[in-house]
């Protein structure tokens, strides 16, 4: 361990270590909207890959949470296939390993609080999600619309 990151310069294979991001303000950058809006924190726990995102949200328009699904589950099939995820099944991270998408809700793992008031959560394999946008990002460079 150093002086500087006491928990993060522990055992990761041993421990879930609470640590900062800086997806929160990546996300902000991206969608101007949201700037200041978002905040988050990471726990570093020992798996070998894929991550979560546990995120609660309260919104402005009030839904149920099986409307949240739906739209969400619409996206998937429409214009944002292949880049976000939809599952039902009780999955678990390793069976998120190689997935090239880079979000994948999970729907049964979120719940609404209350009309306005929901928790989702998805999942993303933080190594080949992101390789598969970056040459996603080259293929539209290369050969731009």
């Amino acid at each position: 361990p150093s002086s500087k990151d006491w928990r993060g310069g522990r055992a990761a294979s041993f421990n879930i270590i609470p640590s900062s991001t800086g997806a929160a303000k990546a996300v902000g950058k991206v969608l101007p909207a949201l700037n200041g809006k978002l905040t988050g924190m990471a726990f570093r726990v020992p798996t070998v890959d894929v991550s979560v995102v546990d995120l609660t949200v309260r919104l402005e328009k009030p839904a149920s949470y099986d409307q949240i699904k739906a739209a969400i589950k619409e996206e998937f099939e429409g214009k944002l296939k292949g880049i976000l995820g939809y599952v039902e099944e009780d999955l678990v991270s390793p069976d998120f390993q190689g997935d090239n998408r880079s979000s994948i809700f999970d729907a049964k793992a979120g719940i609404a609080l209350k009309d306005n008031f929901v928790k989702l959560v998805s999942w993303y394999d933080n190594e080949w999600g992101y390789s598969s946008r970056v040459v996603d990002l080259i293929r539209h460079m290369y050969n731009p619309p």
